[in-house]
């Protein structure tokens, strides 16, 4: 029992801190959660992709929260940079030859804010080479799912379809 009055005793500030940023983050995903999910409803995006941008924000905000306690608990800046340094190092190393994968889920953002085309829309990628028109079926954080009149499926990476000129032939709405 001693010990525990001594703990609290010692340790009330940080204590009185980490609920506090406990609930800042809580509350903060809510409210990051319900604004993503209201912008996906209006902008008539399929509730899968919100749901996907809600799950990295929320893992965004764990990370930030993280630190914040870990500095709340004595962890000194340089400690936290320096780790941070040295993880980063080795994933920038592991992830060097994987910077396509990188790409495709930037660009997948840059869909999703952006809008360009929804699914169900029927696109046409302007290639000199092999143009493509295709209805586009699933817009996924990797790559598009697009089909083709023929019916032939297609999926084309995301940053891929960013680098090409896009004509939206027909939009979903029009479609019925």
């Amino acid at each position: 029992m001693k010990f525990l009055s001594n703990f609290l005793k010692d340790y009330h500030l940080q204590l009185i801190a980490t609920i506090i940023v406990a609930m800042a983050i809580y509350f903060l995903k809510l409210i990051i959660n319900k604004i993503i999910l209201k912008y996906g409803n209006h902008s008539h995006i399929k509730e899968l992709r919100t749901r996907v941008v809600i799950k990295y924000s929320n893992i965004l905000i764990n990370i930030l929260g993280f630190i914040l306690l870990i500095t709340i608990w004595g962890v000194t800046p340089e400690w936290i940079f320096a780790t941070f340094a040295s993880f980063f190092a080795i994933v920038g190393v592991a992830f060097f030859a994987q910077w396509s994968l990188l790409s495709n889920v930037t660009a997948g953002f840059i869909i999703y804010f952006t809008v360009p085309f929804r699914i169900g829309d029927t696109i046409r990628i302007i290639d000199k080479d092999n143009p493509i028109v295709a209805v586009v079926e699933d817009i996924k954080a990797f790559y598009v799912v697009l089909r083709t009149e023929e019916g032939y499926p297609i999926t084309f990476p995301n940053n891929l379809i960013l680098q090409k000129a896009i004509s939206t032939i027909k939009t979903y709405d029009e479609t019925f």
